[in-house]
């Protein structure tokens, strides 16, 4: 098992219609992650994908190429394939019970409604990975949180989003390299 990568799922719909759509952060933080690794994306089986190193780690980074409630099996099949154990498992994704942009990770639990989570969890049979939630805020009045989430950023959000995303993918590199514990203690203090 120690060959195994860690492996760092960022969860999101396919197509540039959704490009900017909230629930897609997972895409926009795995795209910085790339960035960071030097590499671009490669098509395999029902992910985009890339292996390398960050935080000096190996890592194999993958966006579904399914839509986001769909995502259980590409992401079961990346588990099987790269032999990655459930506690090296890292899933990058929107939290509407968070303040837009507030960042915040954890092991286990819950999928609050999140269709991605849903998926992943059925097809693993377990909630025992890791989740960087990214904060996409509450939706405003009584509009219907699956309407809100597949509607892009704000303006003003749009505005600090370069920086939040930036923040996410600190996040998901110190919990690669430093681990859960201590990658909590830098990121949740605020």
């Amino acid at each position: 098992m120690d060959s195994a990568p860690t492996l760092v799922v960022g969860l999101g719909n396919p197509g540039p219609q959704y490009a900017g759509n909230r629930h897609n952060v997972g895409f926009l933080v795995a795209d910085e992650l790339a960035d960071r690794m030097g590499g671009k994306f490669k098509s395999k089986s029902g992910a985009d994908l890339l292996e390398g190193r960050l935080a000096g780690a190996r890592v194999a980074l993958i966006k579904p190429r399914s839509f986001m409630n769909l995502s259980g099996g590409p992401v079961a099949g990346a588990v099987r394939f790269f032999k990655v154990p459930l506690d090296r498992l890292v899933v990058v994704h929107d939290e509407l019970d968070l303040p837009y942009g507030t960042v915040r990770l954890k092991l286990g639990g819950g999928e609050n409604g999140h269709n991605g989570l849903r998926a992943i969890s059925k097809s693993l049979a377990s909630k025992d990975y890791h989740r960087v939630r990214f904060g996409i805020g509450r939706p405003p009045g009584r509009m219907d949180p699956a309407d809100f989430v597949l509607r892009d950023f704000s303006a003003v959000e749009r505005k600090e989003l370069a920086l939040s995303v930036d923040r996410c993918a600190d996040a998901v590199e110190a919990l690669v390299s430093k681990g859960l514990t201590a990658a909590q203690n830098l990121f949740h203090a605020g």
